[in-house]
């Protein structure tokens, strides 16, 4: 990285966020060292949430932010300055109220109410910068503005705009609808909570996994031929198997749980007596199409990366930029 870093322009303010980010990742689990046996529990739950927050909702956000507007800007779909822009902004969103935003986990430790609607709202803003780029790209992708070789990163770029949008959907609409205060109150640790995290875990991690994992596939083989078709089953599948648990199934659940919280209380949205109603069950039960779908989809994706890319010898000649070209694809 020391060669990149030398040349100027906006690319080294990219690599520059994509370093600092992709260090603090790893070094900011030392904020789980700050306890010990006799710590009392509510400073314990405080660095705690340091750990589980600021490395999932701070300098991991940062660091997604960074990867996919870098390897946009490479593809040429979105201009550098937008790029260094949005990593800049969510630098700064992260540096100035990240650990505002920790608050909205802490309503059990005796945190005061403002600082829970502080953390609420720059938790949910943390969301915008990836927001952004994703918009960005999609808008090149629908109206076709492509070069061939481009077309080549198709489906990687499909996996990272669903980042984007299980980010907004998943990070902001579903974390946001039970971080502020008398939300929280009454929805912490419901159907709503997994609901929250299972769009933001596998839609923006996995997600990001996957797309990282064909721009390396690709790379390897810039000209090799793919099946496409098994790439769309999968990436549609997960995508639709996934909304279909979260809204089908976790949604429902939360806002019945909700519900019976509100009117009868917490312990009884999280009784057995109120679990196992009769419709209680059916919407529990409601979760199997999605998962299957997307355990399928999950499936055909393990099969491509196996079987997907060598059932064809045939190779496509487009001119690749040396932007983009790896010496094991030459």
């Amino acid at each position: 990285m020391r060669p990149a870093l030398k040349v100027a322009g906006d690319q080294r303010n990219l690599l520059y966020l994509f370093l600092l980010s992709a260090g603090a990742i790893g070094m900011f689990y030392g904020a789980g060292l700050t306890w010990g046996q006799h710590t009392h529990l509510s400073i314990v739950e405080y660095w705690r949430w340091w750990v589980v927050h600021l490395w999932v909702e701070g300098f991991f956000e940062v660091f997604a932010t960074t990867v996919i507007a870098f390897f946009f800007t490479r593809l040429g779909l979105i201009r550098p300055a937008f790029a260094a822009k949005s990593a800049l902004l969510s630098a700064t969103i992260f540096l100035s109220g990240g650990i505002i935003g920790t608050c909205h986990h802490l309503y059990f430790s005796g945190t005061p109410t403002v600082a829970l609607a502080f953390g609420s709202v720059f938790s949910a803003l943390e969301v915008v910068p990836l927001t952004m780029v994703a918009y960005s790209a999609m808008d090149d992708l629908r109206h076709g503005r492509l070069a061939p070789w481009v077309q080549r990163y198709k489906w990687p770029i499909y996996f990272f705009v669903a980042v984007g949008f299980w980010n907004m959907v998943g990070a902001g609409l579903f974390g946001f609808m039970i971080n502020p205060p008398i939300a929280l109150y009454f929805m912490q640790g419901l159907n709503t909570t997994p609901l929250h995290g299972h769009a933001a875990l596998f839609g923006v991690y996995g997600m990001l996994g996957i797309g990282l994992m064909l721009v390396c596939l690709r790379a390897m083989e810039p000209r090799g031929e793919w099946k496409e078709s098994w790439l769309r089953f999968a990436f549609w599948g997960m995508n639709a198997g996934l909304m279909a648990m979260c809204v089908g199934s976790l949604l429902p659940v939360g806002l019945a749980q909700t519900w019976a919280s509100v009117e009868k209380g917490y312990w009884y949205a999280r009784s057995s007596d109120f679990l196992g109603l009769p419709f209680m069950r059916t919407l529990r039960w409601m979760r199997a199409p999605g998962d299957s779908l997307f355990a399928l989809s999950a499936l055909v994706l393990v099969a491509f990366v196996f079987a997907g890319r060598s059932g064809s010898k045939k190779t496509v000649e487009c001119e690749i930029p040396d932007a983009v070209r790896v010496p094991a694809g030459d």
